[in-house]
C-alpha cells in the first residue's frame, strides 16, 4: 500500500502513454500534467484517508534509471491482468506475466512490467480467486 509515491523518469514525453495506460487500467484518474510532471489519483485528506497519489517527475539528468520497484495494490485478479496488458500495449516491457507467486503467500497474484526507464512496476492482488 502507499499513500503517495514520486517516480522519476528521463522523459515525460516518452513515459506519459505508459503511465496513462496503466493508471487508467487500475482506475486512477490523471489529475494533471505539465512538461515535467504527471499526476494520478487523489491525495488523501481527513475525509478520504484511503486515497493514493502518484507523481511522475522528469529527471533529464539520467538518474531515473536503476530498476526501482513500486507495487500497486488492486482488489481483484482481473485488474492485475488489465494493468499488465495496458502497460504492454503502451510500450512497457514484460517482467513477469500475471500469475500466482506462492513463494510470497498462497493467493499472491501479481504482474510486473518495466517502464521506459527500466523502473519495475508491479500490481498485486492478495485476495483469493473468486
Amino acid at each position: 500500500m502507499f499513500d503517495h509515491v514520486s517516480i522519476c523518469v528521463v522523459s515525460i514525453a516518452r513515459s506519459e502513454a505508459f503511465y496513462d495506460a496503466i493508471m487508467a487500467a487500475l482506475g486512477h484518474p490523471k489529475v494533471g500534467a505539465t512538461d515535467t510532471w504527471l499526476g494520478y489519483g487523489l491525495r488523501a485528506d481527513g475525509a478520504h484517508p484511503a486515497r493514493t497519489y502518484l507523481s511522475v517527475l522528469e529527471d533529464a539528468g539520467g538518474s531515473a534509471s536503476g530498476k526501482r520497484h513500486w507495487a500497486f495494490r488492486v482488489r481483484n485478479r482481473g485488474a492485475v491482468e488489465a494493468f499488465w496488458q495496458a502497460g504492454r500495449d503502451a510500450g512497457g516491457k514484460d517482467d513477469g506475466a500475471p500469475g500466482l507467486r506462492p513463494h510470497y503467500h498462497d493467493s499472491y497474484y501479481a504482474a510486473f512490467l518495466l517502464d521506459p526507464d527500466g523502473n519495475r512496476i508491479e500490481t498485486v492482488c492478495h485476495a483469493e480467486a473468486i
